[in-house]
C-alpha cells in the first residue's frame, strides 16, 4: 500500500514536518524489517505461503480497521471493478517478484532494486496516463536506469535471473501505483487497499495449496509478524503523507538502504559491493533529480 492507497483509513491532522518525518522513518524501518523477516522465512517455506499468510493478516487487521473507522461495508463500493482487478494482479506479481528477490540476493541489492520503481513510474506515467515527462527526467530515468546496469554487473557473471525478477517486481509495483492513480478518481482508498489485500490473499491461498509445509509455532508466529509489520508501516506512511507534502518525506526512502544494510550483515553476513553501492548513489540521485523537477513542475502550476 502507498499513501494513495490508505488515505482515508485516518483522520486528517495538521501539518507537523518533524512529526511527518518521524512517522515516515519508522515506517521504512518497520518495512527494512519485515523484508528481513521475509528473507529468513523464505529459506524453509515457499514464497506463496509467505504471500498468503502476510496478505491474510494485513487484510484481517486493514478490514478490522476499517469497519471499526473507515466506513464499514460502504466504503467497499466501486465504480471501476476492472480496475481493481487490474491493480490487485499488478501488486501480487510485484509481491511474489519481490518475495523471490529477497530469497535470492542480499537485501541491499533487492532494495537498490526497488529504487528503480519511481524511474519506471516516470516513463510509464506519459504513455498509461498521458503526463507530459520533460526531457530532464527522461534522461534522469535513462541515468537511473544505467545505475541498475552497473549494479547488475551482467558482463561480470552476476546472478542475472534474480536481478530481472528485482526489476520486474519494480515494474509492476509502478504499474500499480499507476493504477492507483486512475482509481483514486473514483475510488475510495479503503476499497482499494481492501479488493488489493483480498485478491492477493484467495490468490495466494490457491497457490499455497499445492506446496504448503506446515510450519512450526515460531515460524508461524514470524509469519504473522510479517503481515502486523507491513500494517503499522501503512499506517505511518499515512500519517506522513497525512501531516507533511510529500516531496518534504519522500526522500527519507532511501533510508532503506541504510536499514537493508544493516540487517543484511547482522542477519546473514551479507554486506552491498561496490557495484552495488555505486548503482545505489546513481539510482537514488536519479530519483531524487525526478523528484526535484517534479516539484518544480507542481509549483509552476500552482503559480499560473
Amino acid at each position: 500500500m502507498t499513501d494513495a492507497e490508505t488515505a482515508d483509513l485516518l483522520p486528517a491532522e495538521a501539518d507537523s514536518v518533524p512529526y511527518a518525518v518521524g512517522c515516515f522513518l519508522a515506517a521504512i524501518l518497520l518495512f527494512a524489517a519485515m523484508d528481513t523477516l521475509i528473507k529468513f522465512l523464505t529459506a524453509g517455506y515457499p514464497v506463496p505461503q509467505l504471500m498468503f499468510v502476510r496478505s491474510l493478516v494485513a487484510f484481517l487487521l486493514v478490514g478490522g480497521y476499517t469497519l471499526w473507522r473507515g466506513g464499514g461495508i460502504a466504503a467497499m463500493r466501486t465504480q471501476r471493478p476492472w480496475g481493481h482487478v487490474w491493480r490487485a494482479f499488478a501488486g501480487l506479481i510485484s509481491m511474489g517478484c519481490f518475495f523471490y528477490a529477497f530469497r535470492e540476493l542480499p537485501l541491499a541489492d533487492v532494495y537498490v532494486l526497488s529504487f528503480a520503481g519511481p524511474l519506471f513510474i516516470t516513463a510509464l506515467s506519459a504513455p498509461l496516463l498521458g503526463e507530459p515527462v520533460g526531457w530532464r527526467r527522461w534522461v534522469a530515468v535513462v541515468v537511473g536506469f544505467g545505475g541498475v546496469v552497473v549494479m547488475a554487473q551482467p558482463s561480470a557473471g552476476a546472478p542475472l535471473v534474480p536481478v530481472l525478477v528485482g526489476l520486474c517486481a519494480a515494474l509492476f509495483y509502478a504499474l500499480a501505483a499507476l493504477a492507483v492513480r486512475g482509481l483514486s478518481r473514483t475510488e475510495t482508498s479503503a476499497s482499494i487497499v481492501l479488493y488489493l489485500l483480498l485478491t492477493t490473499t484467495v490468490v495466494s491461498g490457491a497457490l499455497t495449496v499445492p506446496v504448503w509445509i506446515a510450519p512450526t509455532a515460531d515460524a508461524l508466529g514470524l509469519m504473522a509478524l510479517v503481515g502486523v509489520l507491513g500494517a503499522g508501516a501503512q499506517v505511518l506512511l499515512t500519517q506522513a503523507f497525512r501531516r507533511a507534502p510529500p516531496a518534504v518525506v519522500a526522500p527519507f526512502e532511501y533510508t532503506g538502504m541504510v536499514w537493508a544494510s544493516l540487517f543484511g550483515w547482522m542477519v546473514f553476513g551479507d554486506l552491498p559491493t561496490a557495484p552495488v553501492l555505486l548503482g545505489a548513489m546513481v539510482i537514488i540521485g536519479s530519483g531524487l533529480y525526478i523528484l526535484h523537477r517534479e516539484t518544480m513542475v507542481a509549483r509552476r502550476r500552482l503559480g499560473s
